[in-house]
């Protein structure tokens, strides 16, 4: 009796320790994926600069065949990870016992949504590489977990989530942030440690290995009182309204029954060839700014060294057309591509106002508008650009972006484009009780 009772005072705290070692064992393992990730991706993009440098027409077959054939194995063989990935994660959530056995978040997903996305990236493609980095760190901290056999909750997917966005962008309050405002439905101090600890950790391994880098290059200048009252809220207002615009499109073509929006959704890898296609368009009309995460552009108009005011429109249209196409990727780096481009159209109306901090309201505004959410915005932008100058700005543009937003697409774009996943959970959790799954018409081709 005396072993008994031991062994049961025991066990919470070797439960404990065991959940302990398996979140830091998972975070290092996903702080070091997400680097290598960010390598291959920048590896990638790299190639496809020196292809069109040698063969400048090359886009024009190369990015709709590699959107067509991206589609087709996406479809064919893993469609769990098709799009940005942060709504698998998001459905995931939802019945975190049932997802960690499920297609959403396993090593076979987050290894095809590694390479789609790098050969994306490699086609021109305007994604990122955040919204994949969530799914797949959150897929690793499932499987260190059940390594460890520790249980499976919410907690679990937030955290690996959550440490994602701190290694991919170099951002551990924005990791924090993100899992308040997108990941986590209800936010208990539990899951507020378990994060932390993830973020940190994972923070830890990228600034060892890849050092204390500003994301998007530094922006150190500030605006008068005066010029935040003229600016923000045409900032606001503007991003606002293009993010949600660009909400509402997608979702409208996930959802519609619009006879012609079925047909063009019932030939996916034709009309991600022809989305492809129009990508190629884009980046030969803007010397190739459009193509991929659009990095490399954000960064000089963050530094004040200007850009063509059709970056913005262009790159919004970029990023459009390779969300509509189905394909793997994120939506976080093109946002803030788009929102700088944003930013950068209202620069001529303040000439008075440095640049780069215009070029910052427009991106904090425009993202805000697309992803709704204020505090990880302003975060990831603060963090990004060492602009700490700018918080107060940046949140007031970000509140009224959301606002306006708001207006235009009542539904958040990262929830409604979960559902489709909480269909999958909810057909693997009847399959586990032995109930028929109830039909759902309103599929959300996605993600």
């Amino acid at each position: 009796m005396w072993r008994r009772r031991r062994s049961t005072h025991l066990a919470p705290p070797l439960k404990a320790l065991s959940r302990r070692i398996a979140t830091a064992s998972g975070a290092i393992l996903l702080g070091l994926v997400a680097l290598t990730f960010a390598k291959a991706g920048d590896w990638a993009q790299h190639v496809f600069a020196r292809i069109v440098a040698v063969w400048p027409y090359a886009p024009l077959i190369l990015t709709p065949a590699t959107f067509a054939v991206v589609m087709l194995a996406t479809q064919r063989w893993s469609p769990e990870a098709r799009g940005s990935g942060i709504p698998q994660v998001i459905a995931a959530t939802r019945t975190p016992d049932v997802a960690a056995r499920g297609p959403l978040v396993s090593l076979r997903t987050a290894a095809a949504k590694f390479g789609l996305t790098i050969a994306m990236l490699f086609a021109g493609g305007s994604v990122g590489r955040e919204g994949p980095t969530v799914q797949i760190s959150a897929a690793l901290m499932v499987a260190v977990h059940r390594i460890f056999k520790v249980p499976i909750s919410a907690g679990v997917l937030i955290a690996g989530g959550a440490a994602g966005v701190a290694a991919a962008f170099n951002t551990p309050l924005a990791g924090v942030a993100f899992a308040i405002e997108e990941l986590a439905s209800a936010y208990e101090q539990r899951v507020a440690v378990l994060v932390m600890a993830a973020v940190m950790i994972s923070g830890l391994v990228s600034l060892g290995i890849a050092g204390d880098y500003v994301y998007f290059g530094a922006m150190r200048e500030t605006l008068s009182v005066s010029a935040v009252l003229m600016i923000s809220p045409i900032a606001g207002v503007t991003g606002g309204l293009a993010g949600g615009v660009f909400t509402r499109l997608v979702l409208r073509f996930a959802k519609s029954a619009h006879p012609a929006l079925r047909r063009l959704r019932s030939r996916p890898v034709l009309f991600a060839a022809a989305c492809g296609l129009a990508v190629a368009v884009l980046g030969l009309a803007t010397a190739g700014s459009t193509w991929g995460t659009g990095y490399e552009a954000t960064r000089s108009l963050v530094e004040g060294h200007g850009g063509s005011l059709w970056f913005g429109p262009a790159k919004f249209l970029a990023a459009l057309a390779t969300t509509l196409s189905g394909t793997p990727g994120g939506i976080f780096a093109p946002s803030l591509a788009v929102g700088a481009g944003v930013g950068n159209l209202l620069t001529p109306l303040f000439p008075e106002s440095p640049a780069g901090a215009v070029v910052l309201l427009g991106m904090v505004a425009y993202f805000v508008g697309v992803v709704r959410a204020p505090l990880t915005a302003v975060i990831i932008i603060t963090e990004t650009t060492a602009s700490r100058g700018m918080i107060l700005p940046l949140f007031a543009t970000a509140l009224i972006a959301d606002g306006v937003s708001a207006l235009v697409s009542k539904e958040r774009l990262y929830h409604g484009l979960a559902k489709p996943f909480l269909d999958t959970s909810a057909i693997l959790e009847a399959e586990r009780s032995g109930k028929a799954p109830s039909e759902d018409a309103d599929r959300i081709p996605l993600g």
